[in-house]
């Protein structure tokens, strides 16, 4: 049975990361931000490159990969260019996740979540 529902899972989850993009002109929105490191170092993300969490990276849900977005932490002002190559976050509340690079110039390492602004920049 796990030979059959495994194959599934992957192509329902490859299936959700494409679809739903958005223009990323003028794309501007404010939440919570998480970020990731360590424990995903290495491994493929949903654009097909490893995860290394000393790039300044993001994953977001719906933003098409390559994107790049300036990041604000609304608490200290504090700001860092990332770009999209994940999907993600799935955590309820959640806008962005944040490479642990990406966080630590935030700021935000400690503590983990931070409210954030987010803006899609035109190359």
């Amino acid at each position: 049975m796990r030979r059959f529902l495994l194959p599934l899972a992957a192509l329902l989850l490859t299936g959700c990361a494409s679809q739903g993009q958005i223009d990323p002109h003028g794309y501007r929105d404010e939440g919570q931000a998480s970020w990731y490191g360590a424990q995903h170092q290495g491994k493929p993300t949903a654009s097909g490159e490893r995860f290394d969490q000393n790039a300044l990276t993001a994953a977001h849900r719906q933003l098409p990969f390559g994107t790049r977005v300036r990041v604000t932490h609304l608490g200290n002002g504090r700001q860092v260019t990332v770009r999209i190559n994940d999907r993600g976050p799935f955590a309820k509340g959640r806008i962005i996740d944040l490479s642990r690079r990406a966080a630590e110039q935030l700021g935000m390492l400690r503590q983990g979540v931070a409210p954030v602004r987010i803006e899609a920049l035109d190359d």
